[in-house]
Parts: C-alpha cells; structure tokens; sequence
C-alpha cells in the first residue's frame, strides 16, 4: 500500500504481505486503498461522488448537531424530569463515555468487515438510540439512550472521513475532504440556531427526533452511492478486551467522581468505582502491551512529542469541557436567554475558528506549534476569567461578547498546531491512530471534567435553577477552569519542541476548517499545505 503526502513524494508504508497490526485504516479509518474488486476512485465531478460526500456530511453533521444542541437543552430537560446536576452531568457524560471507550474499535470494524456497511449499522443504531432519547419517559431511560448513542457515535463518526479516503481518486481525495469538513463546519454552526429553535418553540425532545429524518437520508444515500471498502488482507482480530478494559475503566472513574458531589469523596460509593476504574485502566495498558493485534499500539507513546502534545490537549480540553457545560446553562438561567438566544450568543466562537483555523495551521507549519500551543491556551484562560462576567450586571455586546470572542480566538490559535503537532510526532505508519488518540484523550478530559467541576465549584443539587447560586458557582468554575488552562500552556511551553528545518519531509497541517469545541478533528494524511522540513535528532527552541 501506498500513501501520498503530497505529489512529489511518495511514502510506503506496507508491501503486499499486509501486516492487520499496523493498518492505518483499523486504527482510525484512513487507510485510503479500496477493494481491489471495488470501483475505480470517484471524481468530485461526478454526481456520484457528490453524492457521497452528501452522505458523509449528512451523517457525521447528525452527530455533530447532536452534540453541539444537547447542552443547549439541559436546562429544559432538568426541569422537565426535576433532575439534580448529578443526572444531568450523566446525560452528557453517558454519551461521551461509550464514544470515547469505543471509537477505535469502530475504525476497526469498518476497515475489517466494511466502511460503508458498519456507517449504515452506526446510523440505523444512532437514530434508534436517538428515538429512545426524544420518547424517555425518564432521566435514567434518557441516560441509558444517550450511551447507546454513543455506540453508535463510535461506528459514524470515523466511517465518514474513512469512506471519503478509500472512495475517492487521489487527484479528488483532498477537495472531497475539504468539501466534507467545510459543509460540517456550516452544519454544525447552524446547529445552535435549529437546535434553541426547537427547544424554545416545541420542546426538547424535538433535537432527539430531529435525527430520524437526516437518517432516513443517509441511509437512503449510502445504499445507493457509496462504494464498498475495506482494508486488504485478512480480516484482524478484534481487541475486544481493550474496548472493554478502557470503556470499564472511563465508566468507574466517572461514577465515582460524579458520585462524590453527594456521597462525599471518602464514601465508599466513591472510592470503589474509582479503584476500579484506575485497576481496569492499568488492565488496558497491560492487555494493549500483550495483544498481538492491538486498538492502541503502546509504542506511539515513545514520541516524548507525541506524549506532550496529548498532555496538553487533555489539560487544555478538560478546561474546555467543564465550562462549555455550563455556559448554556448559565446563559439560560442566570441571563435569562431563551434556547435560541443562548445557542446563538456562542456562534462568533465557530465563525472565528471557521476563518483562522487553517491559517493557524499554516502559521504553525512555517514557525513551529510551540508558540501558538503555548500562547493559545493562555488566551483561552483569559477569555476564561472574562466568562465570570456573565453573571452580572451588562448586556450581550459588554458581558458576553468579549469573553466568547477572545475565547474563538484562543481556540484558532491552539488546535489546528495541536492536532498537527500530534499527527507529525508519531511514525509515518501510526499517523492514523495519532489522530485518534488525540482525539480520544480530548474526549475522555472533557467526560471527567463534566465530571468533577460542578461538585468543586459548589453547583449541586437544584442550584443550577437558582441564579444566585448558580451564577457564583459559575463564577469558581470559570476561574478554576482558567487556571488548569493556563497551566496546559506552561505545559506546551515546558515540553514541546519546534523542529529544525533538513531534508526530511514531515506532513503539514491538512488545510481543513474545523469548528468542533468537543474534541480536535481526525485527520487524514493527505494534507494541502507545504510540507513542513525537519531533522531527525535536532530541534529549535527559539
């Protein structure tokens, strides 16, 4: 198999005895060979290539909008169940977890048993779980639906950009990818929009139901345009052991810290979901050290870059993740925004990202990451401590709008060089899973600080319909979040390093807008932009 990086140069990573350990395609979908009994490579001329990244927009932006409304609508789900911050933190936390414990065995069964058939399987399960939700007549049947649509979160999200890689010609590949991550990142601004709409005018639930019909479309799409793909060669053993081990481990370490907010953190309830999660994490790394074919191959980690660029994105995305809870919510309660206005009062930060992203990459790749990894979430931790105004006295243009300003702009200048950082450290036959990891560890940081920050700020109970209450816990979570921030970019600054330029090509940030404030993008590894020179062995500080 070959994989071009760009048109002067060619990288082989396997010959024809194809080894399952190392496929790029089962570590996180971007193996870009199609069957061999499949159809040449399509064209984005063609109606049926645009027909493919219609169903690929269309089904990764279903889980997108999902994601980006259900924050929006915690505050009407609260009062509509009468549920506590404990139940609510579960409803977004269900969902997370089973995506995170599962999303690299996702890429795993598309690449072995077929891209297009499992993103058909993750669709039909999304859109059932996401029924289940819109009709739970309870908090816990809702808790329950949104893990299951988590599962099949973790079969969508990496078939899209899989599909799009084995599918199109090489020539098309990137303007395919660019068209599928651009009308993504329109889906997922109009997201708030539809979403606050719907929650405001009808009810919740109606961002539940919302997924059925887009399904309905996908599936429709899919069944008659898009190609079939798989990874060549034997089909590979699932790590079945490891899914479990890791989704065991995130479920432990999530109820327990949950849990503490009202048993107490020296409670039992607490200590012995978290003892087990921490035992079945260190039975995953021991599992994935022993098993032939693993979904996480240890040995990315021997990067001392690879190992701080995910440092930092778990610091930086566990401060993110914890705020982004409760801004909405905050908004709703304490500032009185209807859904729409509160969706809405966010957009500027998707607009700016929408603009900068790929211009940040492209800085990144002429100057190095360490700057803008370092700069960035300092930025970000101001904006940050800006938030904590929000619960008083102003309008929208002098007690929101700086703060969700200053707050894109941080985003733009940190993530494009982080994702790029993490994808360049690893070898050139990991990039794949680079790019998983990554996004993984971003995701497995948001679920524990939705987790734990509402408990350390004070926000239990009933007090987040309370606006007092909930405006002065905002308030220590803001400034708590502000700090773990900064110290992700003290971090960068510690412990990343610019490579020196030589005559050894290294891919560049894949010009591709992203918008996304859950976790970094996938990547592929076919990027647009020049590539960036370095010299094994050496780096540059400055």
């Amino acid at each position: 198999m070959i994989l071009f990086f760009n048109d002067s140069e060619r990288i082989v990573v396997r010959a024809a005895g194809h080894d399952p350990r190392f496929s790029l395609g089962r570590l996180m979908s971007t193996t870009a060979v199609p069957d061999t009994a499949g159809p040449p490579g399509l064209r984005m001329s063609s109606a049926r290539g645009r027909w493919v990244v219609t169903a690929t927009v269309l089904g990764s932006g279903m889980a997108a909008l999902d994601a980006t409304v259900v924050g929006i609508a915690i505050p009407a789900i609260g009062r509509d169940f009468h549920a506590g911050v404990t139940s609510l933190q579960w409803v977004v936390d269900a969902y997370t977890l089973t995506l995170a414990g599962l999303l690299l065995l996702g890429g795993t069964l598309g690449d072995s048993y077929g891209r297009r058939r499992m993103f058909m399987v993750g669709t039909v399960w999304f859109a059932l779980a996401s029924l289940l939700c819109g009709l739970a007549p309870n908090v816990g049947v809702l808790i329950a639906a949104r893990a299951l649509q988590g599962v099949g979160g973790a079969l969508l999200t990496p078939g899209s950009l899989a599909i799009l890689q084995a599918s199109f010609a090489k020539d098309d590949r990137s303007a395919a990818i660019g068209a599928w991550s651009g009308l993504g990142g329109i889906a997922t601004a109009a997201g708030p929009f539809l979403g606050g709409y719907l929650i405001g005018a009808v009810s919740w639930r109606l961002v539940f139901f919302i997924n059925l019909p887009l399904a309905v479309a996908v599936l429709v799409i899919t069944r008659r345009h898009v190609p079939e793909t798989r990874s060549p060669g034997a089909v590979p053993k699932l790590d079945v052991k490891g899914a479990v081990c890791i989704s065991g481990s995130l479920a432990g370490i999530t109820y327990g810290l949950i849990a503490a907010s009202s048993d107490g953190w020296g409670s039992v309830a607490v200590l012995v979901p978290l003892a087990v999660g921490v035992l079945l994490g260190g039975l995953f790394l021991l599992a994935e050290a022993k098993e032939a074919q693993p979904m996480l191959p240890l040995g990315v980690f021997a990067s001392r870059q690879f190992s701080a660029a995910n440092a930092v994105t778990f610091v930086v995305y566990a401060a993110l993740g914890g705020v982004l809870f409760l801004v909405p919510t905050v908004l709703q309660v304490v500032r009185g925004y209807t859904p729409l206005q509160a969706g809405t009062s966010l957009l500027p930060v998707t607009v700016i990202m929408l603009v900068l992203s790929s211009r940040s990459g492209a800085l990144a790749a002429r100057i190095g990451p360490r700057l803008q990894m370092s700069l960035g979430p300092v930025v970000i931790a101001a904006s940050l401590v800006l938030f904590t105004r929000i619960g008083g006295a102003g309008d929208y243009l002098t007690a929101v709008l700086p703060a969700v300003l200053l707050f894109g702009f941080g985003i733009a200048i940190n993530v494009a060089p982080l994702t790029a950082t993490a994808l360049a450290a690893a070898p050139a036959d990991h990039a794949g899973i680079a790019s998983a990891v990554n996004n993984d560890v971003a995701r497995a940081a948001g679920l524990i600080a939705v987790a734990v920050l509402p408990a350390l700020a004070g926000i239990t109970g009933q007090s987040y319909l309370h606006p007092a209450a909930l405006a002065h816990g905002f308030k220590m979570a803001a400034l708590m979040a502000a700090v773990f921030c900064a110290a992700g970019g003290v971090l960068a600054a510690a412990t990343i390093r610019n490579p020196a330029r030589s005559a050894r090509h290294i891919p560049a940030p894949p010009r591709e807008t992203s918008c996304s404030l859950e976790a970094p993008p996938l990547r592929t590894l076919e990027p647009t932009g020049p590539p960036i020179t370095t010299e094994v062995g050496k780096s540059d500080d400055s």
